[in-house]
């Protein structure tokens, strides 16, 4: 018997949903049906799902009309003690945000990432030495995490004996919905005593007292590392607040690992369900660099969405949307458009042209680390995939129960060396 075609009654985008899998089919009968709408969302205040590509993009360049600074950047609904408390860059407008961009932006300048390809394959090299010989692990455990996090911990200047706890701090917040990694769950009536700290996770505390412990250090006996210049660079006469480096600091370690992980991991599994594709890269591995990994980052979409609020009462697709009300633009969703990319659903390793927004749709909030995450993600596949004569999962590939990250927790798989 056919299935029942979804209706718009029917739209879910609660965790629950996306801990399964991306439901493409919601946001294809979204931006088909009602790609401006309104959606009734259990965790608080309801909020207009914005699907297009078109539109994503037009909202992410209109700061002065959709607002990151007026109510953050994720739909929680914040106090306004909670919203300046947490506040990160991410969380700011021009002007404050351009201030903050200037002071953390030298490293990651097209020209910057492109001097550091040598110690990225150096570091790829070493972590698949170590790994394929293993023959039965978990992708994301042995493969995934460890080049972004190692490259990260180069950046700041931390030890590598404690990029573990940094992976473990990011893991307690970004997944901060999900029980396999939340110390205490977002929704649970326990989070309200962490509702001043980001994602409501203890975990931020943490690694805020770890990120003081660094900064002093650096204060004291400065180095050519992130940290050492976030802590001693002014800008128009200020040095960052300690609320300012703390959120800094969780910024980085978060927006720096777990993305770029994540698209690790989801392009590694995307080419064992698509082989033909894989074949494509062992005959055409120049593909690699000039097409597939743009390709896997489309196809990844790391971050599922983020929250604007509209600064004035607008007309939008004819729909009124109030000053105040939650705006959500959905990468997930305009990543697979269907005016923008031919056949979104198919994989495809030599797409051209390929206008993916998953570093953002433009404009001020564009990703800081996008250039060094394409690349993270070209060396590694470049690396890799030679080395191997195939790559099988050994069991399924587990989802985060979240809304907001687009996650893989465990890959279990077993390779067979070239």
């Amino acid at each position: 018997m056919a299935q029942a075609a979804l209706t718009l009654d029917q739209v879910d985008l609660e965790n629950d949903v996306f801990a399964e899998r991306v439901p493409h089919e919601t946001f294809a009968l979204l931006r088909r049906e009602a790609p401006v709408y309104w959606y009734d969302w259990h965790g608080g205040r309801g909020f207009w799902a914005v699907t297009k590509h078109e539109d994503v993009v037009a909202l992410s360049r209109d700061t002065k009309t959709f607002s990151s600074e007026a109510g953050g950047a994720n739909l929680e609904d914040l106090d306004e003690d909670a919203r300046v408390a947490r506040q990160s860059m991410l969380e700011t407008d021009p002007p404050r945000h351009t201030r903050l961009r200037g002071l953390v932006g030298p490293p990651f300048t097209p020209r910057a990432v492109r001097a550091y390809e040598l110690a990225l394959r150096e570091l790829t090299r070493e972590i698949l030495d170590r790994a394929l010989p293993l023959g039965e692990f978990d992708f994301i455990d042995e493969i995934a995490k460890e080049l972004p996090i190692r490259v990260l911990g180069r950046l700041l200047g931390v030890p590598e004996t404690d990029l573990d706890r940094l992976i473990d701090w990011g893991d307690r917040m970004i997944a901060n919905t999900d029980p396999d990694f939340a110390d205490v769950l977002h929704d649970s009536p326990e989070s309200e005593r962490y509702r001043l700290v980001p994602f409501r996770s203890p975990a931020a505390l943490e690694l805020f007292e770890y990120a003081h412990g660094i900064a002093a250090e650096r204060r004291a006996a400065p180095t050519d590392d992130l940290v050492s210049h976030l802590v001693n660079t002014e800008i128009d006469g200020e040095r960052l607040t300690e609320r300012e480096l703390d959120t800094m600091f969780l910024l980085l370690v978060v927006a720096g690992n777990e993305t770029t992980r994540q698209a690790i991991a989801h392009g590694m599994l995307a080419l064992v369900d698509h082989p033909a594709q894989w074949q494509r890269l062992r005959e055409e591995p120049e593909l690699v660099s000039e097409t597939a990994a743009d390709e896997v980052l489309r196809w990844s979409s790391p971050v599922l969405h983020f929250r604007r609020t509209a600064m004035r009462d607008l007309d939008l697709r004819g729909q009124r949307i109030a000053a105040g009300d939650k705006v959500v633009v959905w990468y997930v969703s305009a990543n697979f458009d269907e005016d923008v990319f031919e056949e979104p659903l198919r994989f495809d390793v030599g797409r051209r042209p390929n206008r993916h927004i998953t570093f953002g749709g433009g404009g001020p909030h564009y990703c800081l680390g996008a250039h060094l995450a394409k690349l993270e993600v070209q060396v590694l596949f470049e690396e890799l995939l030679p080395r191997l004569a195939d790559l099988e999962l050994t069991g399924p590939a587990e989802r985060v129960r979240s809304n907001f990250t687009n996650a893989l927790k465990r890959m279990p798989v077993r390779v067979t060396r070239a």
